[in-house]
């Protein structure tokens, strides 16, 4: 009999192997659902097994629910059993290789029986992949790099968005324990970072000890790794830190406030506190007549030090302190600050949703307008859309318009070329309500020829939202080079925008380059870069994306009512 753990790592190795194959997307992510799913159930699985009732649990379906059971009872699948003997031993290790493709991986175990990773670098340096038909000494010397990189430590880091959802299991789970009075995220999660190495939490109960030991019966904490009778550092399923600290009621805001800013945000405060001989986050400071009353809020610990309320993004010592102080900290926007959902793709490029459950569901959401903004041809990848279907688009846009209340604006997500011009002819272009322009192919050119592609497509002579700007995927590709500060300059005279585009794993424009851009007052839009339905959620991150870069309202156009952002785009 397997217990739960065993069951989900071998839901992940199906998942893994499917992957490789090139099987349908959405059946290997029905496997890693299922896997989260028995990480983090609740329930008792053996009563569920013996009951027939793992349907019940949300993920999992009656196909999966039968691996499932074969795993509990035999400790063994058929699926998994036929996908190991179906590829290469060895296969999911070396698929984790950048460009090592399941053909590759068979011809290097025919050739050499390499089953590993160790052995393909082995292989590398002692020059035997010149012995493989399709491998020579440059793909050999890239190979070797590309393993060095994977034998590099991880950090441990998870994206925002997975730690954001991992975080909010565990506050379901810690709300469930009547001994709780109050608890929230803390540290570089509630500043929204772009990745989280550790979950923390502060909770506030009169009675600790109940509260660490519901704390400690989470479904999907594997590890205790510290316990005190106030706090615990414990690992997760996926390898993720969790930290719990409970302190009394009367000291939950201040101790939220000095486990959320960063180390150097503190330290200023600390250094104002003793200037004006304050104890920086006291929990009981001294009223007139010397009595002592607990702090109600964030915002009075920042007013007894004689500065603005900074928001939690803002936290990082990046000079936000010292605006404070200064009485410029500007107010940063909000969800509700926005009327349109903008960067939205549909089944006309690479998106699942047709543009009316788009519309309606972006409807639902209580936005004022929504752009159409599928890929332009030379994005073959994505079904970038032909000047002919773009006809058929525009047609069907005008359809579903009669269908719904929300407005529709017809759109491009267009190539900015590799010699700076956009991927549809000017008489195109000039048509669409909206224009983003992005880079989506040759990220690697030099920093001089990636500036001239730049410069002269931010500075055509009409509007455009310039896409994701600087390429990187978090984790996976870094920001591609250019100058960067020449750019913005250009962009401040042109008919152009900047999207913070709200992706988790883009969240690109950074924070440093969005405070770099307020400063020659450049205007913005927060985008979703949704790809179905589900995509509209990213919009939070967006937000707390621009809020890191001190965006405030009136810096971003899609805080505009639908006519006026109209106006403000037209290209």
């Amino acid at each position: 009999m397997k217990d739960r753990f065993d069951i989900a790592a071998a839901l992940r190795e199906i998942a893994g192997l499917l992957r490789i194959k090139g099987e349908n997307p959405f059946k290997t992510q029905a496997y890693e659902r299922g896997a989260s799913a028995l990480e983090n159930l609740e329930g008792d699985l053996d009563a569920l097994v013996k009951a027939g009732r793992l349907t019940e649990i949300t993920g999992i379906g009656s196909a999966l629910a039968a691996i499932i059971e074969e795993f509990y009872h035999s400790g063994e699948c058929w699926m998994l059993q036929q996908l190991r003997q179906e590829l290469p031993p060895g296969a999911v290790e070396l698929s984790a290789v950048p460009g090592l493709s399941l053909k590759k991986i068979i011809a290097l175990h025919d050739a050499l029986h390499i089953e590993s990773v160790a052995e393909l670098k082995s292989a590398c340096q002692e020059g035997l992949l010149g012995k493989v038909k399709g491998f020579g000494p440059k793909s050999q010397a890239k190979l070797l790099a590309d393993i060095e990189k994977l034998e590099t430590p991880k950090d441990g880091a998870l994206l925002l968005n997975h730690a954001l959802e991992e975080a909010e299991r565990i506050l379901k789970h810690l709300r469930a324990g009547p001994e709780l009075i109050e608890a929230d995220l803390a540290g570089a999660l509630r500043r929204r970072k772009e990745t989280v190495r550790r979950i923390s939490i502060v909770a506030a109960s009169d009675q600790p000890r109940p509260v660490l030991d519901h704390w400690l019966r989470f479904p999907a904490l594997v590890r205790t790794d510290k316990l005190d009778d106030e706090h615990c550092l414990a690992r997760l399923a996926g390898g993720l830190q969790a930290e719990l600290v409970i302190v009394p009621p009367d000291q939950y805001v201040a101790a939220l406030h000095a486990r959320t800013g960063s180390r150097k945000h503190l330290a200023k405060l600390q250094a104002i506190a003793h200037s004006n001989a304050h104890v920086l986050d006291s929990a009981t400071p001294s009223t007139s007549d010397g009595s002592e009353r607990s702090i109600k809020s964030e915002s009075e610990i920042y007013q007894r030090l004689g500065l603005q309320y900074i928001a939690p993004e803002l936290r990082e010592d990046e000079g936000e302190v010292e605006a404070a102080r200064a009485g410029t900290l500007p107010h940063p926007l909000t969800l509700e600050d926005l009327h349109g959902m903008t960067h939205c793709h549909t089944v006309y490029s690479d998106g699942r949703n047709s543009i009316e459950e788009m519309a309606l569901a972006a409807e639902a959401m209580g936005m004022a307008y929504l752009t159409i903004t599928d890929h332009s041809p030379s994005a073959y990848y994505a079904r970038g859309v032909e000047i002919d279907r773009l006809r058929a688009q525009w047609d069907e846009i005008a359809r579903v318009q009669e269908r719904v209340k929300i407005k529709l604006l017809k759109g491009t997500e267009s190539d900015i070329l590799a010699n700076g011009s956009l991927d549809y002819p000017d008489h195109i272009l000039e048509q669409f309500d909206v224009i983003i322009a992005s880079i989506h192919a040759r990220h690697k050119m030099d920093a001089d020829q990636m500036t001239q592609r730049l410069l002269r497509a931010l500075t055509l002579p009409f509007f455009k939202i310039w896409g994701h700007p600087l390429g990187r995927l978090i984790q996976s590709r870094p920001p591609f080079a250019c100058r960067m500060e020449e750019v913005l300059d250009a962009v401040a005279v042109s008919k152009c925008a900047i999207e913070v585009n709200g992706d988790p794993r883009r969240l690109d424009l950074e924070p440093r380059w969005i405070r770099a851009a307020r400063e020659r007052a450049i205007k913005f839009i927060v985008s979703t870069d949704a790809h179905s339905i589900g995509g509209l959620g990213n919009l939070p991150f967006g937000v707390s994306t621009a809020r890191r870069g001190w965006l405030t309202g009136g810096e971003v156009l899609n805080t505009l009512g639908a006519d006026n952002f109209i106006a403000a785009v037209h290209p």
